[in-house]
């Protein structure tokens, strides 16, 4: 991992980088890329919080064939509040990485978890997919993630975020007929990300979504 000093200073956000083994920006390659967004407790000025948990605490061990871009969201702020810089960051990892544009999915936990049900709705057209863990939105704008391939987490004895927060967006997409996927760890609280995390076909299942254009 490692932290960008450049793409930090022009967008005010911390965050942590990986890049795949064999990335390399003298080839032709387009890598896929997972915007993580981290939870209430990793908040703050010491960005190496953010691989507490989640796609950044794995990322060395799994090695995964993706490039992870997990910002730090300042504290006494949340995601929402963060949207424009997120955004910013965005668009500058796609000038300055080899990028898929059309293979970036967007995942977060709890807080993140809610910022990953409001980005994607407010930016439906930058996702190839979502994977929400224990987090909640707004039901009543579902309709704009519609043809977003969703795939959401919750713990049943979450006793942080309600379990019913996942189960609304959850239902609002089933009743319009979108792309959604839902799994309930009966025996989970709320750290269910650590199963999700390690679900072996999370990432088989995210890396073969692609953004119909």
């Amino acid at each position: 991992m490692m932290l960008n000093k450049t793409i930090k200073k022009a967008i005010k956000l911390e965050y942590l980088l990986y890049l795949p083994e064999d990335y390399s920006k003298e080839t032709d390659k387009k890598w896929p890329l997972v915007l993580f967004l981290h939870g209430s407790g990793e908040r703050g000025e010491n960005v190496e919080m953010v691989a507490k948990h989640g796609i950044p605490k794995l990322a060395e061990e799994k090695k995964f064939p993706f490039i992870a871009l997990s910002p730090q969201c300042p504290t006494n702020s949340n995601w929402e509040m963060q949207k424009d810089a997120v955004l910013a960051l965005l668009h500058e990892a796609f000038e300055s990485l080899s990028i898929d544009k059309d293979r970036v999915y967007l995942t977060g936990l709890s807080l993140g978890g809610y910022g990953t049900w409001s980005l994607s709705q407010q930016y439906p057209e930058l996702f190839a997919a979502i994977v929400p863990i224990c987090g909640g939105g707004l039901p009543i704008n579902v309709s704009r993630i519609k043809d977003i391939p969703v795939w959401a987490f919750h713990g049943a004895k979450d006793d942080i975020v309600p379990i019913d927060e996942t189960e609304r967006m959850v239902q609002a997409l089933q009743k319009i007929n979108g792309n959604v996927k839902y799994t309930i760890y009966s025996e989970a609280t709320h750290d269910c990300w650590s199963q999700a995390y390690n679900e072996p076909e999370l990432y088989k299942w995210l890396l073969a979504q692609k953004k119909i254009r």
